[in-house]
C-alpha cells in the first residue's frame, strides 16, 4: 500500500511539472536616453560644452545617457548639420547645437540650461532613441553605436572600458567618412576628425564667403596703396566734419550688439548672406582666449572719437597728437580687421556679416585719418614747415 502511495504523489508531481511552468524571472532595463550634439573645432563655446559641462553630466547617468557627438565642419556632419535644420525647420543656426527627442538645444547656455532637465524627463518616459534624422543610420553604423535602447547593455563587458568621456579618433576611408576605433558602447563619442581643405571651408558658406574675400582684397589694397603713397604731400579730404564721428557711432553700435552676443552667449541676428553664428561661436572670437573681440571694437571705436573731439577742439599740440594717435589707431585696427576677414574664409569657413561691415568701417577711419595724421606727423617734426593749420582736419 506504502509503495502505491509513493508511486501515486511521483507521477502527481511529474504531472504539475508538466502543466505548471516557472515564471520567468523579470530583468528590467534601464531606460536610455540618446542625444546628438554637432560642434565645430573652431568653436570656443563647443570646447566648453564638451569638455565642461558633459563630463559630469555623462559620469552622473553613466549608461543611460549616451550621446553622439558630430563634427559639423566636416562633409558629412555639415550634410547631417542640415538635415537637421530642415526637419526642425530652423533657417539658420550654429554650433553647439544639441538634439533630444523633439528638442533642439542652441548654444551653451541654452544647452546648459535645458540638457539635464530633459534628460530626466525622458528616464521618466522610459528612455528616448537616437533623433530621427534623415542620413542618422548611415552616421550610427559608420561609428558602430546601438540604433536603439533596448539594444545597449548597462553592464560593460570585460574588454569595455567604463568612462565618463571617451574620444575616438578617427582615421579617414575612401568613402569620406571615419571609421572610429573599437570602442564598446561609449556615453560620448567625440569624432575627432582631420581638418577640413580649404575648398571644403569655402563651399559651406560660399556666398558670403566670396563678399569677405572681396573686402579683405579692398582692405589690402588700401593699404598698400597708403603705403606706397605715404611720404606724399597729404591730400585733404572734402567731406563734412561729421564723418568721422558718424562712422564711430555706428561701429560702435555693432561692435556693441557684438559684445553682447559673446559676452551673452546669445544667437545672433544674422542676415540673408553670411553664418555670423559661427564666426562668433569660434575661438577666434575671444582674443587670448578671454577677451571678446567685440568688446575691444568697443573699445576701440571709443578712443577713436575721442581723439577726434581732442584733434577738433583741442589746444596746443594736443590736436597734432590726437591725429597722429588716431592714424595709429585705425592702422592697428586695418591690420586686425584683415586678420579677422582672413580668418572667416580660409579658416572657420564661414562669414559675419556685422564683422564685415565693422571692417569697412575701420577701413574708411583708416582713409580718412591718412591726411590728418600724416600733417601731424610732418608738424611735430617740423618738416618743410608745414602746419597744421595749413592741412585742417576734417
Amino acid at each position: 500500500m506504502m509503495k502505491l502511495f509513493i508511486l501515486f504523489v511521483l507521477f502527481l508531481q511529474q504531472g504539475i511539472s508538466v502543466w505548471v511552468k516557472p515564471a520567468p524571472s523579470i530583468v528590467q532595463s534601464q531606460p536610455v536616453v540618446h542625444a546628438l550634439l554637432f560642434y565645430s573645432p573652431y568653436c570656443g563655446h563647443c570646447h566648453y560644452v564638451i569638455e565642461e559641462f558633459l563630463p559630469p553630466v555623462v559620469e552622473k547617468y553613466g549608461a543611460q545617457l549616451n550621446i553622439l557627438v558630430i563634427d559639423a565642419s566636416q562633409e558629412a556632419g555639415y550634410t547631417l548639420f542640415m538635415s537637421v535644420l530642415e526637419k526642425f525647420g530652423i533657417e539658420r543656426a550654429g554650433v553647439p547645437m544639441l538634439i533630444i527627442g523633439d528638442q533642439v538645444l542652441i548654444g551653451s547656455v541654452d544647452i546648459p540650461g535645458r540638457f539635464p532637465g530633459l534628460i530626466e524627463q525622458y528616464l521618466a518616459l522610459g528612455g528616448v532613441d537616437w533623433p530621427d534624422i534623415p542620413g542618422m543610420t548611415e552616421v550610427l553604423s559608420a561609428v558602430q553605436v546601438s540604433p536603439s535602447p533596448s539594444a545597449i547593455s548597462p553592464t560593460p563587458t570585460t574588454d569595455q572600458q567604463v568612462l565618463p568621456l571617451i574620444i575616438q579618433e578617427k582615421t579617414p576611408t575612401e568613402s569620406g567618412m571615419s571609421n572610429p576605433e573599437p570602442t564598446a558602447n561609449p556615453a560620448l563619442i567625440i569624432s575627432k576628425n582631420q581638418m577640413p581643405g580649404l575648398a571644403d571651408r569655402l563651399k559651406r558658406d560660399p556666398a558670403g564667403n566670396t563678399l569677405s574675400i572681396l573686402v579683405l582684397l579692398g582692405m589690402l589694397a588700401v593699404l598698400v596703396r597708403s603705403v606706397y603713397t605715404f611720404d606724399q604731400t597729404p591730400v585733404v579730404h572734402n567731406l563734412p566734419t561729421w564723418i568721422i564721428p558718424l562712422l564711430c557711432l555706428v561701429g560702435l553700435g555693432i561692435a556693441g550688439y557684438l559684445a553682447y552676443v559673446e559676452t551673452a552667449q546669445v544667437e545672433a541676428v544674422c542676415g540673408p548672406v553670411g553664418d555670423c553664428n559661427t564666426v562668433q561661436q569660434s575661438e577666434y572670437a575671444l582674443l587670448f582666449g578671454f577677451l571678446p573681440v567685440g568688446v575691444l571694437g568697443v573699445i576701440g571705436f571709443m578712443l577713436i572719437l575721442f581723439t577726434w573731439l581732442i584733434g577738433r577742439f583741442g589746444q596746443g599740440l594736443s590736436p597734432s597728437l590726437a591725429w597722429l594717435a588716431m592714424l595709429g589707431m585705425t592702422t592697428f585696427g586695418l591690420l586686425f580687421s584683415i586678420y579677422l576677414t582672413y580668418l572667416e574664409p580660409f579658416v572657420i569657413g564661414a562669414t559675419c556679416a556685422w564683422c564685415l561691415t565693422s571692417a569697412v568701417l575701420m577701413t574708411a577711419l583708416f582713409w580718412l585719418s591718412l591726411a590728418p595724421g600724416k600733417a601731424a606727423l610732418a608738424y611735430l617734426r617740423k618738416e618743410k614747415g608745414w602746419r597744421l593749420e595749413k592741412w585742417k582736419p576734417i
